[in-house]
């Protein structure tokens, strides 16, 4: 089995490929040890030394750190990854959810209906690729008085350059097709 690994625009974190589908549907992020028993693959991601978060997109996982360099750490998430996947195993427990849940938390006013399905529109067609092609996602939390709220997760949670993402970017990007739309935030 070959895992690729591919930086990303936050350096704390990578972006591991192993050739396989890894969440059929949605995603999932874990910021902590507590957080990754519901996966068996996070659980022992989280066991290694100088791990602080794991995200599972549709083929990826990124791996967040601190501590030691990625040349030290790099050997044992390969392998953690490598005979997970060899393994058979779930990535998820029976008992887990993926994070596409926490659609019940969004918000927005009655009758902006019709820009929030058009932010979403744009969100899901123009920058979550993108975004996932950095190792992260970007999902509606929710929009009122012309501020749209984003969650960031994966590799984008944290990253030095997320703030110009979402100013320049996505604001950018939702102004021009949602006049509605006066600034993006995240959350």
């Amino acid at each position: 089995m070959f895992i690729q690994t591919e930086s990303t625009p936050n350096p704390a974190t990578l972006k591991f490929l192993p050739g396989k589908v890894v969440m059929e549907s949605g995603t999932a992020e874990f910021r902590d040890a507590a957080s990754a028993a519901v996966s068996p693959l996070a659980g022992r991601l989280f066991d290694i030394p100088g791990v602080t978060g794991v995200f599972f997109g549709y083929d990826f996982v990124t791996v967040t750190k601190d501590g030691p360099e990625w040349p030290h750490l790099k050997p044992a998430i390969l392998g953690t990854i490598m005979e997970h996947f060899m393994s058979g195993a779930k990535v998820m427990g029976s008992a887990a959810a993926s994070d596409e849940a926490d659609a019940d938390g969004e918000f927005f006013e009655a009758g902006d209906e019709n820009i929030v399905a058009t932010i979403k529109e744009l969100l899901e067609t123009r920058v979550r690729p993108a975004v996932a092609q950095d190792g992260g996602d970007i999902t509606f939390r929710g929009f009122k008085d012309g501020k749209v709220y984003l969650n960031m997760k994966g590799a984008c949670s944290g990253c030095p350059s997320s703030t110009a993402t979402l100013k320049h970017g996505v604001q950018n990007l939702l102004r021009h097709f949602v006049p509605e739309v006066q600034e993006v935030e995240a959350v």
